[in-house]
C-alpha cells in the first residue's frame, strides 16, 4: 500500500482453500497476506473499470438518473465521467433549429450514374 492509502479494516468469509492458497503464495514471496489481497482488488477493479461492458453499464446507469456524477467519476475515471456528463447534458437539451438545405446542384456540371444493366465493369462501355 502507498502512504496516501488510508487503510480500512474488512471483515470477510472466504472459503478456507482460497486463504491457504493466499498465504501459501505469501510466504513464498515473503509478503504479507493483506498486501496480495490489496494488490488483488487493485487489479481487479483496474479490469473491470476498463472493460467495455462495465463502462456502458456505469453509462446507462448515469443517463437513467441511477448514479450520481461523483460516484461515476470513481468508478470510470475523470476524463471519461465528463464525457458522460457533456453527452448526458446533449441527450436532454433541445435539438438545434436548422433550416433544411437548399436544393441545388452541388455539383454544377454533368454527372455520371451508374447503370445496373452495365456489368461489364468496362470504363468504356459508358
Amino acid at each position: 500500500m502507498s502512504e496516501s492509502d488510508d487503510p480500512r479494516r474488512v471483515h470477510f468469509q472466504s472459503p478456507e482453500y482460497l486463504v491457504d492458497r493466499l498465504d501459501a503464495i505469501a510466504d513464498l514471496f515473503d509478503k504479507d497476506r493483506t498486501d496480495l489481497l490489496v494488490n488483488a482488488i487493485r487489479e481487479y477493479i483496474e479490469e473491470t473499470a476498463e472493460s467495455e461492458t462495465f463502462q456502458e453499464l456505469v453509462a446507462t446507469k448515469y443517463y437513467d438518473d441511477q448514479l450520481e456524477f461523483d460516484t461515476v467519476k470513481q468508478l470510470v475515471g475523470a476524463e471519461t465521467a465528463q464525457r458522460l456528463r457533456l453527452l448526458k447534458a446533449d441527450l436532454h437539451s433541445e435539438p438545434l433549429d436548422l433550416a433544411a438545405p437548399d436544393d441545388i446542384d452541388i455539383y454544377e456540371e454533368y454527372t455520371e450514374t451508374a447503370d445496373p444493366e452495365n456489368t461489364s465493369g468496362n470504363v468504356d462501355d459508358r
